[in-house]
Protein backbone atom coordinates (compact mmCIF):
# COMPACT_ATOMS: atom_id res chain seq x y z
CA UNK A 1 0.00 0.00 0.00
CA UNK A 2 1.30 3.15 -0.90
CA UNK A 3 1.94 6.14 1.39
CA UNK A 4 -1.21 8.64 0.20
CA UNK A 5 -3.54 5.46 -0.13
CA UNK A 6 -2.26 4.62 3.85
CA UNK A 7 -2.60 8.39 5.06
CA UNK A 8 -6.59 8.38 3.23
CA UNK A 9 -7.28 5.16 4.99
CA UNK A 10 -6.32 5.79 8.38
CA UNK A 11 -7.61 9.15 8.23
CA UNK A 12 -11.04 8.40 7.51
CA UNK A 13 -10.76 5.86 10.21
CA UNK A 14 -9.81 8.49 12.52
CA UNK A 15 -13.04 10.52 11.65
CA UNK A 16 -15.82 7.56 11.12
CA UNK A 17 -14.83 6.07 14.50
CA UNK A 18 -17.22 9.29 15.78
CA UNK A 19 -19.31 9.76 12.42
CA UNK A 20 -22.59 11.35 13.12
CA UNK A 21 -21.81 12.54 16.95
CA UNK A 22 -22.10 16.17 17.43
CA UNK A 23 -18.20 16.62 18.77
CA UNK A 24 -17.16 14.82 15.47
CA UNK A 25 -13.54 14.43 15.64
CA UNK A 26 -13.08 16.19 18.63
CA UNK A 27 -13.99 12.93 20.73
CA UNK A 28 -10.32 11.72 19.26
CA UNK A 29 -9.32 13.95 21.87
CA UNK A 30 -11.96 14.00 24.78
CA UNK A 31 -11.76 10.21 25.21
CA UNK A 32 -8.04 9.89 26.48
CA UNK A 33 -7.99 12.83 28.36
CA UNK A 34 -11.30 11.36 30.27
CA UNK A 35 -9.02 8.15 30.46
CA UNK A 36 -6.51 9.76 32.22
CA UNK A 37 -8.61 12.12 34.67
CA UNK A 38 -10.89 9.19 35.20
CA UNK A 39 -8.27 6.35 36.49
CA UNK A 40 -6.28 8.89 38.39
CA UNK A 41 -9.76 10.46 40.20
CA UNK A 42 -11.03 6.95 40.89
CA UNK A 43 -7.72 5.37 41.88
CA UNK A 44 -5.70 7.96 43.65
CA UNK A 45 -8.87 10.08 45.14
CA UNK A 46 -11.55 7.93 45.93
CA UNK A 47 -9.98 4.32 46.26
CA UNK A 48 -6.95 6.07 47.86
CA UNK A 49 -4.83 3.03 46.31
CA UNK A 50 -1.07 4.01 46.29
CA UNK A 51 2.08 1.48 45.86
CA UNK A 52 4.21 2.05 48.71
CA UNK A 53 7.44 0.33 47.09
CA UNK A 54 7.49 3.08 44.21
CA UNK A 55 8.15 6.07 46.23
CA UNK A 56 7.04 8.97 43.47
CA UNK A 57 8.11 11.80 45.89
CA UNK A 58 5.19 14.65 45.79
CA UNK A 59 3.08 12.73 42.93
CA UNK A 60 3.02 9.27 45.67
CA UNK A 61 -0.37 9.71 45.89
CA UNK A 62 -1.09 9.24 42.23
CA UNK A 63 1.48 6.29 42.24
CA UNK A 64 -1.04 3.32 41.26
CA UNK A 65 -2.59 5.53 38.90
CA UNK A 66 0.98 6.46 37.37
CA UNK A 67 1.92 2.49 37.17
CA UNK A 68 -1.88 1.42 35.73
CA UNK A 69 -1.94 3.99 32.86
CA UNK A 70 1.74 3.57 31.72
CA UNK A 71 1.15 0.15 30.93
CA UNK A 72 -2.69 0.28 30.02
CA UNK A 73 -2.07 2.78 27.43
CA UNK A 74 0.22 0.38 24.90
CA UNK A 75 -2.03 -2.21 25.96
CA UNK A 76 -5.12 -0.99 24.76
CA UNK A 77 -3.28 0.04 21.81
CA UNK A 78 -1.77 -3.26 21.10
CA UNK A 79 -5.56 -5.13 21.95
CA UNK A 80 -7.50 -2.42 19.79
CA UNK A 81 -4.87 -3.05 16.74
CA UNK A 82 -5.48 -7.53 16.20
CA UNK A 83 -9.11 -7.10 17.15
CA UNK A 84 -9.65 -4.61 14.59
CA UNK A 85 -6.99 -6.24 11.93
CA UNK A 86 -8.53 -10.28 12.70
CA UNK A 87 -11.81 -8.35 10.51
CA UNK A 88 -10.23 -5.87 8.33
CA UNK A 89 -11.11 -8.58 5.24
CA UNK A 90 -14.55 -9.00 5.84
CA UNK A 91 -15.42 -4.92 6.57
CA UNK A 92 -13.38 -4.17 3.45
CA UNK A 93 -15.13 -6.90 1.42
CA UNK A 94 -16.99 -4.22 -0.95
CA UNK A 95 -13.61 -1.93 -1.43
CA UNK A 96 -11.31 -4.94 -2.40
CA UNK A 97 -13.81 -6.28 -4.55
CA UNK A 98 -13.22 -2.77 -6.37
CA UNK A 99 -10.07 -1.77 -6.49
CA UNK A 100 -6.64 -3.97 -6.47
CA UNK A 101 -5.40 -3.44 -3.14
CA UNK A 102 -2.92 -5.18 -1.43
CA UNK A 103 -4.43 -7.44 0.85
CA UNK A 104 -1.07 -8.07 3.05
CA UNK A 105 -0.84 -4.26 3.19
CA UNK A 106 -4.53 -3.45 4.11
CA UNK A 107 -4.12 -3.91 7.27
CA UNK A 108 -1.50 -1.60 7.89
CA UNK A 109 -3.80 1.84 8.34
CA UNK A 110 -5.37 -0.02 11.84
CA UNK A 111 -1.72 -0.13 13.59
CA UNK A 112 -1.02 3.51 12.21
CA UNK A 113 -4.80 4.73 13.19
CA UNK A 114 -4.32 3.30 16.97
CA UNK A 115 -0.37 4.82 16.98
CA UNK A 116 -1.92 8.38 16.76
CA UNK A 117 -4.53 7.92 19.70
CA UNK A 118 -2.10 6.42 21.83
CA UNK A 119 0.34 10.14 21.19
CA UNK A 120 -2.50 11.76 21.82
CA UNK A 121 -3.15 10.01 25.31
CA UNK A 122 0.35 9.93 25.55
CA UNK A 123 0.38 13.87 25.87
CA UNK A 124 -2.76 13.78 28.19
CA UNK A 125 -0.79 11.37 30.25
CA UNK A 126 2.66 13.71 30.32
CA UNK A 127 0.62 16.88 31.05
CA UNK A 128 -1.04 15.22 33.65
CA UNK A 129 2.84 13.84 35.19
CA UNK A 130 3.91 17.03 35.16
CA UNK A 131 0.70 18.59 36.78
CA UNK A 132 1.02 16.53 39.85
CA UNK A 133 4.69 16.80 40.23
CA UNK A 134 5.87 13.25 38.33
CA UNK A 135 9.67 14.10 36.54
CA UNK A 136 9.56 13.14 32.67
CA UNK A 137 13.31 12.03 32.27
CA UNK A 138 14.97 11.85 28.99
CA UNK A 139 14.66 8.04 29.05
CA UNK A 140 11.73 9.03 27.59
CA UNK A 141 12.97 8.63 24.11
CA UNK A 142 12.52 5.10 24.49
CA UNK A 143 9.04 5.51 24.11
CA UNK A 144 8.31 5.46 20.19
CA UNK A 145 11.07 2.54 19.91
CA UNK A 146 9.00 0.72 22.33
CA UNK A 147 5.86 1.58 21.01
CA UNK A 148 6.99 0.41 17.37
CA UNK A 149 7.98 -3.03 18.86
CA UNK A 150 4.04 -3.40 20.59
CA UNK A 151 2.61 -2.64 16.99
CA UNK A 152 5.17 -4.85 15.01
CA UNK A 153 3.75 -7.45 17.23
CA UNK A 154 0.02 -6.51 16.92
CA UNK A 155 0.39 -6.44 13.22
CA UNK A 156 1.53 -9.62 12.99
CA UNK A 157 -0.74 -11.32 15.10
CA UNK A 158 -3.40 -9.29 13.28
CA UNK A 159 -2.68 -10.09 9.94
CA UNK A 160 -2.17 -13.88 10.97
CA UNK A 161 -5.60 -13.09 12.67
CA UNK A 162 -7.24 -11.66 9.39
CA UNK A 163 -6.16 -13.89 7.02
CA UNK A 164 -7.34 -17.32 9.23
CA UNK A 165 -10.72 -15.16 9.87
CA UNK A 166 -11.36 -15.03 6.19
CA UNK A 167 -11.68 -19.49 6.56
CA UNK A 168 -12.74 -19.79 9.88
CA UNK A 169 -15.38 -16.86 10.51
CA UNK A 170 -14.83 -17.71 14.20
CA UNK A 171 -11.18 -16.90 14.55
CA UNK A 172 -12.09 -12.68 15.41
CA UNK A 173 -14.42 -14.04 18.01
CA UNK A 174 -11.93 -16.13 19.56
CA UNK A 175 -9.66 -13.34 19.27
CA UNK A 176 -11.33 -11.59 21.24
CA UNK A 177 -11.59 -13.71 24.27
CA UNK A 178 -7.90 -14.80 23.67
CA UNK A 179 -7.23 -11.01 24.45
CA UNK A 180 -8.95 -11.17 27.67
CA UNK A 181 -7.69 -13.84 28.63
CA UNK A 182 -4.11 -12.20 27.83
CA UNK A 183 -4.85 -8.85 29.76
CA UNK A 184 -5.47 -10.78 33.11
CA UNK A 185 -2.26 -13.24 32.12
CA UNK A 186 0.43 -9.65 31.71
CA UNK A 187 0.37 -7.30 34.98
CA UNK A 188 -1.26 -4.05 33.56
CA UNK A 189 -4.05 -3.67 36.44
CA UNK A 190 -1.92 -5.67 39.38
CA UNK A 191 1.80 -5.93 40.27
CA UNK A 192 4.00 -9.09 39.29
CA UNK A 193 5.49 -9.75 42.66
CA UNK A 194 1.51 -10.20 43.64
CA UNK A 195 1.48 -13.78 41.91
CA UNK A 196 3.44 -16.36 43.19
CA UNK A 197 6.82 -17.16 42.44
CA UNK A 198 5.70 -20.80 41.01
CA UNK A 199 3.87 -18.82 38.02
CA UNK A 200 6.25 -16.27 37.11
CA UNK A 201 6.89 -18.31 34.14
CA UNK A 202 4.25 -17.36 32.38
CA UNK A 203 5.61 -14.15 32.63
CA UNK A 204 8.57 -14.98 31.06
CA UNK A 205 7.26 -16.49 28.05
CA UNK A 206 4.49 -13.52 27.52
CA UNK A 207 6.19 -11.08 25.17
CA UNK A 208 3.71 -8.56 26.26
CA UNK A 209 5.18 -8.86 29.82
CA UNK A 210 8.51 -7.67 29.01
CA UNK A 211 7.34 -5.00 26.99
CA UNK A 212 5.01 -3.07 29.46
CA UNK A 213 7.78 -3.67 31.92
CA UNK A 214 10.09 -1.71 29.64
CA UNK A 215 7.26 0.72 29.26
CA UNK A 216 7.29 0.94 33.27
CA UNK A 217 10.85 0.80 33.48
CA UNK A 218 10.93 4.13 31.33
CA UNK A 219 7.74 5.86 32.50
CA UNK A 220 8.20 5.41 36.18
CA UNK A 221 11.59 4.44 37.20
CA UNK A 222 13.09 6.41 34.91
CA UNK A 223 15.84 4.29 33.32
CA UNK A 224 16.22 2.68 30.20
CA UNK A 225 14.83 -0.92 29.05
CA UNK A 226 16.42 -4.01 29.28
CA UNK A 227 17.37 -4.55 25.88
CA UNK A 228 18.03 -8.34 25.47
CA UNK A 229 14.27 -9.65 25.97
CA UNK A 230 13.30 -6.60 23.62
CA UNK A 231 15.78 -7.56 21.06
CA UNK A 232 14.47 -11.08 21.34
CA UNK A 233 10.88 -10.09 20.56
CA UNK A 234 11.71 -7.92 18.04
CA UNK A 235 13.78 -10.98 15.79
CA UNK A 236 11.00 -13.44 16.80
CA UNK A 237 8.16 -11.28 15.50
CA UNK A 238 10.16 -10.06 12.33
CA UNK A 239 10.55 -14.02 11.24
CA UNK A 240 7.12 -14.77 12.28
CA UNK A 241 5.91 -11.87 10.11
CA UNK A 242 7.56 -12.30 7.02
CA UNK A 243 6.17 -16.04 7.54
CA UNK A 244 2.73 -14.47 7.90
CA UNK A 245 3.28 -12.41 4.40
CA UNK A 246 4.62 -15.22 2.41
CA UNK A 247 1.59 -17.44 2.91
CA UNK A 248 -0.67 -14.58 3.21
CA UNK A 249 0.66 -13.71 -0.65
CA UNK A 250 0.18 -17.27 -1.73
CA UNK A 251 -3.59 -17.57 -0.20
CA UNK A 252 -4.41 -13.97 -1.78
CA UNK A 253 -6.64 -15.56 -4.64
CA UNK A 254 -8.42 -17.74 -2.33
CA UNK A 255 -8.79 -14.45 0.90
CA UNK A 256 -10.62 -12.46 -2.03
CA UNK A 257 -12.71 -15.53 -3.47
CA UNK A 258 -14.17 -16.15 0.10
CA UNK A 259 -14.70 -12.73 1.41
Amino acid sequence: MNRSLLLQFTRQDLVDRHAGSSLGALWTLLLPLSQILIFSLVFSKIMGMKLHSMGMGPASEYSYSIYLIAGLLPWLAFANTINRCAGVYQEKAGLISKVQLSLMGLPLYIPVSESVLYAIGMSFFAIFLLAVGFPISWQWLWLPLLFALVMLVAFTVGLASAILNVFIRDTRELVGLVMQIAFWATPIVYVADMIDVSWHWLFDVNPMFHLISAFRRVIVEGQAPDALPLLMIAAVTALLLGCTVMVGRRLERDIRDFI
